[in-house]
């Protein structure tokens, strides 16, 4: 009797080349990262468009945040899904591949597209922020080294040159009333040392956060002794000053927390655009492979 042995199934050797076909990745790339420059140019023309420098005028600041953030999505969605389609049709076709390996490999294609792409705007929007903050550094470097000199020049100089907000405030403690001092009549002997005293009154009182009350009484007989005014006035000037510097803390405080959560929605719609564009991205190029193999012609 003769034994037919079965025949053993032998797997196909594994192929020497790799999946990844980069040549298609990086021309993806390439277009999202030009689309996305293209439109981002535009954005930023839109919105200088949209906010002025003006008081209520143009857009709030969280209005613009969103509409910023609106527009980083749109920007994802369209740089991405043409990126991701250019990668999945120029992609190296595979023979002999199961059509659920040929769907994971087209989507991490599109994925690979999108990452690249994120990484040369991520280097491109560093080289612009770099350039952003080093010319800050230098402006900011300027103003302090100005106001080192301003400040060794004395407070009255910084004062003249108009310099010195805190010495407006104090400048209206020792107005004179209704006309008082001619305009030909010199001010009073020691004003200007009056005036330093109480700038420096009141700088300690700005940086401790709150003015001692014997430091307020002392302040008030400070300004009646050199305005002549009663010393219930002197004290109702004093008190109108503080409050108006607890005013201008309090708009400072809100237009930060304001740039805070703006800051916040961007950052956050932002994270959301780019989860959207790697998506995108990666069905795109599915989409894509999937219409390239479906355009190859059959051979017979």
């Amino acid at each position: 009797m003769t034994v037919i042995a079965s025949p053993v199934p032998v797997a196909a050797p594994e192929s020497s080349q790799s999946a990844i076909s980069w040549g298609a990745v990086f021309a993806g790339a390439a277009v999202a990262a030009a689309v996305s420059l293209a439109m981002f140019v535009l954005g930023s023309g839109l919105g200088f468009a949209a906010v002025s420098p003006w008081a209520n005028a143009g857009v709030a600041a969280g209005t613009f945040a969103i509409s910023a953030a609106i527009w980083l999505v749109i920007v994802q969605w369209v740089a991405s899904a043409l990126g991701g389609y250019i990668t999945g049709r120029l992609r190296t076709r595979w023979v002999g591949v199961h059509t659920d390996e040929v769907f994971f490999r087209d989507t991490a294609h599109g994925f690979l597209a999108w990452c690249v792409a994120t990484i040369i705007a991520a280097l491109f929007l560093s080289s612009v922020a770099v350039g952003t903050v080093s010319t800050g550094v230098k402006a900011a470097g300027s103003i302090i080294s100005g106001a080192a000199q301003t400040a060794s020049a004395g407070v009255g100089a910084a004062s003249a040159n108009g310099a010195d907000p805190a010495g407006y405030l104090v400048d209206t403690l020792f107005r004179p009333i209704a006309d008082q001092l001619p305009p030909a009549q010199p001010a009073p002997a020691g004003a200007a040392d009056a005036r330093g005293e109480a700038l420096r009154i009141v700088a300690s009182g700005i940086a401790s956060g709150e003015m001692p009350d014997a430091d307020k009484t002392y302040l008030a007989q400070l300004v009646a002794s050199r305005t002549g005014i009663p010393v219930a006035d002197a004290e109702k000037r004093v008190n109108d000053m503080l409050a108006a510097v607890e005013t201008a803390k309090t708009q400072a405080k809100e237009a930060a927390d304001a740039a805070r959560k703006a800051a916040s929605t961007t950052m956050l719609l932002g994270f959301l655009a780019l989860v959207i564009g790697a998506f995108i991205s990666a069905v795109a190029a599915a989409l894509a492979g999937k219409l390239r193999d479906e355009d190859v012609p059959s051979t017979t």
